[in-house]
């Protein structure tokens, strides 16, 4: 399992003398004690987190209520929401109790994914074909096949002038991972994530993020952001999660549709936040941040985990079931 990096110190001692406790009998009751108490506060945080942003499965039939009679368009990222996150990226499968719940969802309501993956990997983990699919946090978008748009509308690409300076960078960086045990590069087509879940030893990461970074130097139309245990490098143009949720609006014919329209966009990330900060400006609409711990964020609701994704997803689809 690879380290850990976190913001709070006193969880690392509390980690760090427990993992010594293993081979001190006699501490290991004092130990113990400290962990619990750093266990409770922890539930104590988030418990407080809520009550700001109160959970949308115990908030849904206030929430309906302010949805009925307008037209809920559904936004979900995909990791951290539609499944869980994973070791390996390349194993982050969709649950076909998930897909199932999401069919469902699809039948009444547009819906899109919004992801950091590259469209085609995003769409390959969904597999439903009547979903807008925009991957490259928003740089990559599609269009449903069942569209009444012709073929050269079905696909909006606004850093595709950046493809070759990408696949430049990709070659280097893939090198660079070879020398860093666990680290990997992933080719998400308009944006590279290099992860670093997997490195065992902290000062490997620091290797890793300062050959990154020396990396984007020669390439200054590009910028680094920081996701969960992965670095990404992006091009620096006026895009992200919320400018596709814009995009889609108005491509599904909502953009002029005024207090008729609820956004509803479910995510984990903080690449999700450009998407909150915009429902938040449109001032209606259901942000919803998921997260099993506090955060600082824009979205008025929360979700514990993709587990509760879940439900609320079937929640909401027997919700219209019933009201149509």
């Amino acid at each position: 399992m690879g380290f850990q990096r976190s913001s709070t110190p006193d969880k690392q001692k509390v980690q760090h003398v427990s993992s010594k406790a293993v081979n001190n009998d006699e501490n290991s009751g004092v130990f113990s004690l400290a962990s619990t108490a750093s266990n409770l506060h922890d539930i104590s945080a988030y418990s407080s987190w809520v009550v700001e942003h109160p959970s949308a499965l115990g908030s849904f039939d206030k929430m309906m209520k302010a949805a009925k009679g307008k037209r809920i368009v559904v936004f979900l990222d995909y990791d951290g929401t539609l499944s869980p996150i994973v070791d390996d990226p390349d194993l982050a499968f969709m649950s076909n109790e998930m897909r199932a719940a999401l069919r469902k969802v699809v039948t009444y309501f547009p819906t899109a994914v919004i992801s950091g993956r590259s469209r085609d990997k995003v769409k390959g983990f969904v597999q439903l074909s009547n979903i807008y699919y925009a991957g490259s946090h928003g740089m990559d978008i599609m269009v449903p096949k069942s569209s009444e748009l012709d073929e050269s509308d079905m696909l909006f690409q606004p850093a595709k002038i950046f493809l070759p300076a990408i696949q430049e960078m990709r070659i280097v960086l893939e090198e660079i991972v070879r020398q860093i045990e666990g680290a990997r590069v992933e080719d998400n087509r308009f944006c590279i994530s290099v992860h670093y879940r997997n490195i065992a030893r902290e000062e490997d990461y620091v290797i890793l993020e300062e050959k990154v970074k020396s990396v984007i130097e020669h390439f200054p139309e590009f910028h680094l952001t920081r996701g969960k245990k992965v670095l990404e490098i992006r091009p620096s143009i006026e895009w992200n999660k919320g400018h596709a949720l814009e995009y889609l609006l108005d491509t599904l014919g909502f953009s002029d549709s005024g207090d008729d329209v609820f956004p509803l966009y479910i995510g984990d990330d903080r690449t999700d936040e450009d998407a909150f900060k915009v429902i938040e400006t449109r001032g209606q609409g259901f942000p919803i941040i998921v997260s099993s711990t506090p955060k600082d964020t824009k979205a008025t609701y929360s979700l514990h985990d993709p587990s509760e994704v879940l439900t609320f997803l079937l929640r909401l689809a027997r919700w219209r079931k019933a009201s149509s």
